[in-house]
């Protein structure tokens, strides 16, 4: 997961390749809820691993439920409708599917068993209003006070009452998990007599509750309703574990990969898979408006294939009500389209993790698109040509997963744009590893992704700027100084003699090799200390002088330049490995300061060293480095010196992000 301030984008181009979806965030949550409310172990198969379900999970082990992993399953002992904890304060973040459940459920068995719970969340929760729900909840008998604002959390649940004598009324027209928060909380005060609820005005978001009944239709409670404004939940009603029940994956994350074979996948599809035609979420009918879009979409029972069919894209005019958290999407691949298209019926977007409406038309006119914006829709028209823009993500994984999808505006514009996006981590709600999966099926539009090289003779602290400035921007990291060792290493594990030219070249090409920060993996092993030992330097300086190997560790170097970019540090990265990149830095200090360094590593280290004779072999490196035949120590010809004799780590660091900053169209 990209834990950063700020993700930046270059320009990317077509699309292919398959994703694994995670769990959706809709049904683990009501899943986690169901098993914790029944009796006995249910076991969840492909559970999402996200914020909002993490806050559930620490709910119900406050509450007093077993919670165990097991591989792709978590275990959950459930409560069987009675709380080992009577009193109890549950943190929910900013997670609806979390806040809403809980306070019906906690407010009936408050009434039922007795009970004093408080609910609280992230200040965004403490704006998002509950008073439907509350007012829904006092008429049942319910004690609940609003802690804060009347009609918003936190709140308190402590006991009362119950009269179910008469409908629960519900409004529906606002957010339709105030209705699935009391079809999940009834049953549990439905033993002696039926439920009936009521839907007071039009009900939205419906495919959400068609998930409710589904759900609490396998752990066993049959509800019956008439249309969508009566439900009855049937006396007798108890919750039954399943035992065992697989997550899907989640539809709403679909519709980004959906629509980055829309506007991408020219070449060959995106196959997106855990999820497709047998889905049970409503948001699976964005299929329906992105092949209105002109998206071409073969849908199997689990998996989707998606790949460009027009282009630009149909514009549409579309009531969204059936997709209301996929309908983000339609309103960024609206940037593609052929006119303007107008989203309807959205009013719940203004009551989600921000005000979604008004987040989405600031965020499209930095785009310079064009939009129109009222109480349940939204009109986007199109740009002439995009911007490029630093798009706020407004703490909403949504917002930051549908700016990525405006990368892509070199597609439709001849001069191609990079994008900033600010505090990409909100996607761990629902998608920790989003961009990373992004990134696993696109490549940028020019082929390259950008590189930061960073060039400078032996201990000059290239490794440490690399992995510093890697770090501060999300990209991956190539120590080029290890990889002979690295050679080395793998040769003598495979029995390959130091001699074997063709033998180490063929060893070195299916190098497994990744570098995180200062750390060395090998095939998933952290061989970081395996690198130093005596004999694997020796191997490696012998090895060294063989053309074909030099040839595959240059092929291997090349290919760790991938999205979001690479910063690669060495004595040739900005003169031979990666000549077009476009920020060269050479690193350089003194002998003396350098030989100072080094000589505290060893001492830190054990090792005892003569401060002069570590000067004297630093000189004769350098000296050696300066006049190899073969890409000899120089620094390229529009490499940025960077002299750090009296320099911290830190402020090195902070001097490359400057520069590289300073190359952006958005600045700082």
């Amino acid at each position: 997961m990209f834990d950063l301030p700020h993700l930046d984008l270059v320009p990317l181009g077509h699309a292919a390749g398959t994703v694994r979806l995670p769990g959706s965030k809709s049904i683990s949550n009501r899943l986690l809820l169901l098993a914790g409310l029944s009796e006995g172990r249910t076991t969840l198969v492909d559970l999402l691993d996200s914020d909002d379900t993490r806050v559930m999970l620490e709910a119900l082990r406050t509450l007093g439920c077993t919670v165990e992993r097991e591989g792709a399953c978590t275990v959950v002992t459930g409560l069987g409708g009675r709380p080992v904890a009577a009193r109890a304060e549950l943190f929910l973040g900013n997670a609806g599917t979390a806040m809403r459940p809980l306070t019906a459920a906690l407010a009936v068995l408050a009434c039922e068993q007795g009970g004093d719970y408080l609910l609280r969340g992230v200040p965004r929760m403490h704006e998002r209003p509950i008073g439907d729900l509350v007012d829904a909840l006092r008429g049942l008998g319910a004690e609940v006070d609003c802690l804060g604002q009347e009609g918003y959390p936190p709140l308190r649940l402590r006991g009362g009452r119950l009269d179910l004598s008469r409908p629960v009324q519900v409004r529906g027209d606002v957010s339709s998990q105030f209705l699935t928060a009391l079809l999940l909380a009834l049953p549990l005060a439905c033993a002696e007599q039926d439920a009936t609820l009521e839907v007071v005005g039009e009900l939205i978001s419906k495919p959400y509750i068609e998930i409710t009944l589904n759900l609490l239709g396998r752990f066993g409670i049959a509800v019956q309703r008439e249309g969508w404004q009566r439900f009855v939940i049937p006396r007798g009603s108890r919750y039954r574990t399943p035992g065992r029940i697989p997550v899907e994956a989640d539809a709403s994350s679909a519709s980004y990969f959906i629509a980055l074979g829309a506007i991408a996948g020219v070449e060959a599809p995106v196959r997106i898979e855990g999820v497709g035609a047998a889905s049970i979420q409503g948001d699976i009918r964005f299929v329906e408006a992105a092949r209105a879009m002109g998206a071409v979409v073969q849908a199997e029972p689990n998996a989707l294939e998606v790949r460009r069919g027009a282009w630009p894209l149909r514009a549409i005019d579309l009531d969204c009500n059936h997709i209301p958290d996929a309908a983000m999407t339609l309103a960024v691949m609206a940037l593609y389209a052929d006119g303007p298209s107008t989203l309807r019926n959205i009013a719940s977007w203004r009551v989600k993790e921000t005000d979604r409406i008004a987040a989405m038309a600031c965020e499209l006119r930095k785009l310079g698109a064009t939009v129109e914006e009222g109480d349940d829709f939204l009109r986007v028209h199109p740009p002439e040509r995009l911007s490029p823009a630093r798009l706020h993500t407004y703490d909403d994984h949504r917002m930051a997963m549908c700016a990525s999808l405006a990368a892509f505006n070199g597609l439709r514009q001849h001069e191609a744009v990079p994008l900033r996006i600010e505090d990409p981590k909100c996607v761990a709600k629902t998608f920790p590893d989003y961009f990373e999966t992004l990134f696993s099926v696109v490549a940028p539009l020019s082929g390259r992704a950008p590189v930061i090289t960073i060039d400078g003779p032996t201990a000059s602290g290239k490794g440490t700027l690399a992995a510093g400035v890697a770090a501060r921007l999300g990209w991956h990291t190539l120590d080029s100084g290890s990889l002979y060792r690295v050679a080395a290493l793998a040769a003598r594990r495979a029995g390959v003699a130091a001699d074997d030219e063709a033998g180490l070249a063929r060893l070195a090409a299916g190098l497994q090799l990744r570098f995180e920060g200062t750390t060395v993996f090998l095939a998933g092993e952290d061989v970081s200390d395996a690198l130093r030992e005596e004999a694997v330097g020796t191997m490696a300086s012998q090895i060294s002088v063989w053309p074909a190997l030099r040839a595959a560790l240059f092929e291997l170097q090349c290919s760790f330049r991938r999205l979001p970019g690479l910063v690669a540090d060495g004595r040739d990265m900005g003169t031979v490995i990666f000549p077009d990149a476009p920020l060269k830095v050479f690193l350089t200090a003194t002998a003396a300061a350098r030989a100072e360094r080094r000589h505290r590593q060893l001492l830190a280290r054990g090792i005892s060293a003569n401060l002069d004779g570590l000067r004297a072999d630093l000189e004769a490196r350098d000296a050696r480095d300066r006049s190899r035949a073969t890409a000899p120590l120089k620094p390229a010809e529009d490499a940025r010196l960077l002299d750090n004799s009296l320099l911290g780590i830190e402020a090195s660091v902070q001097q490359v992000i400057d520069w590289w900053q300073a190359q952006q169209p958005f600045g700082h």
